[in-house]
């Protein structure tokens, strides 16, 4: 018996043994019910995913960079959660990178044995330059990607921090991580597509991932992105709008302090909440780590 066949990701779901025979109305109440049981198993691994991003935080905060790597839709998932991170937190671009098994191709299209070569996740890493400072994320939902294998051995040998996202029970004994996340889904209704719950689960975990991270950062006030790029014209009037949310200042007058201000909004939230001028604004926030709430809390 090959090592795939016990996977719990390649398993039959009994209740969709005959899914080809469902009245449509039937078969999307099956995939939705199935879908339900997602949520429930992130909450189970909720520790260990906290876990995960006290060890992302601690490396960002000194300079590091997070690094998802992933096959097929574990890459693909990767590289759109990284995606997200500059326009949503004014990340660099190589602060957070998604990297998947056969490149950039792809996240568009399969490379077929692309994910079979673990020297290719090692390679993929050391171009980059991984170095101690990073911390490396792999995903995989049946957890016996090679490619993420290798690459966490890589990132381990570096002194990366490493993380392991999987599906599989079985694999959280199989793979060294500082950290490893256990997403227990269980079958798949169309056997072994992890695309479906799996890829579900995946997203959910990788949103707690950066979003988690990104608020420890300072990247939000409250719940309101204050580090946001307006890269365009919904973001421009979203940022305008955060500014008089959380100051009370009409449009257009949160239009002039941001002028003032260069643009920046964290800087001018400093600025009105805190009474000072832009200088010493940007000040308090280089101080205090950028953070909006510890720079306004200096000045009480």
């Amino acid at each position: 018996m090959s090592r795939w066949a016990d996977l719990l990701t390649e398993q039959r779901l009994p209740a969709s043994a005959e899914l080809d025979a469902l009245p449509v109305p039937d078969l999307l109440r099956l995939i939705n019910a199935e879908d339900a049981r997602v949520a429930p198993a992130v909450a189970d691994a909720l520790a260990d995913i906290a876990a995960a991003v006290e060890l992302i935080t601690t490396r960002l905060l000194g300079g590091g960079r997070l690094f998802y790597v992933g096959a097929g839709t574990s890459g693909r998932l990767g590289v759109l959660d990284a995606a997200e991170c500059p326009p949503t937190f004014n990340t660099a671009a190589d602060r957070v990178q998604g990297l998947i098994a056969g490149g950039r191709e792809a996240a568009f299209q399969a490379v077929e044995g692309a994910e079979d070569r673990p020297e290719a996740g090692a390679a993929d890493l050391a171009e980059r330059g991984l170095s101690a400072d990073d911390v490396v994320v792999g995903i995989a939902a049946s957890g016996v990607t090679p490619y993420v294998h290798g690459a966490l051995a890589h990132a381990r040998a570096a002194g990366a921090g490493t993380v392991f996202f999987t599906c599989s029970p079985t694999a959280r004994t199989q793979v060294e991580a500082d950290v490893r996340i256990v997403v227990a889904v269980g079958p798949e209704v169309v056997t072994g597509s992890t695309r479906m719950k799996a890829g579900t689960a995946t997203k959910l975990v990788l949103n707690m991932l950066s979003t988690a991270t990104m608020v420890r950062l300072g990247k939000t006030y409250g719940n309101l992105m204050v580090d946001l790029q307006p890269r365009n014209a919904k973001l421009r009037d979203r940022m305008v709008r955060i500014l008089g949310a959380l100051t009370g200042l009409t449009a257009a007058q949160a239009q002039d302090l941001l002028a003032v201000a260069d643009g920046q909004l964290k800087v001018a939230l400093v600025m009105q909440l805190g009474g000072v001028d832009a200088g010493a604004a940007r000040q308090l926030l280089a101080d205090h780590g950028g953070v909006v709430r510890r720079a306004i809390a200096a000045l009480e």
